[in-house]
């Protein structure tokens, strides 16, 4: 198995994600299951086309990780405009 960043976003009513390793593949959803099974099967299409025109395909990115921060520095409160 090869594992491919996706990233989702939530609008008003929908979901949307792209895959970072794979520029202009995109899919919309209801939900985030919808999502993913959409991206899913964007991605796939994506790869068959490639392999199709025998075009090289995309070397996985590096893994992400998130990184915690103390959730006070997101409030309006403590946020400080740096000097330019």
């Amino acid at each position: 198995m090869v594992s491919l960043t996706i990233i989702i976003e939530q609008g008003k009513k929908n979901f949307s994600a792209y895959c970072l390793e794979l520029p202009g593949v995109i899919a919309t959803g209801k939900t985030e299951e919808s999502i993913f099974e959409n991206m899913k099967g964007a991605i796939n299409f994506h790869l068959e086309g490639m392999r199709k025109k025998n075009q090289s395909l995309p070397s996985p990115m590096p893994k992400t990780r998130k990184i915690q921060i103390p959730k006070k520095m997101f409030e309006k409160s403590d946020y400080h405009e740096i000097p330019a």
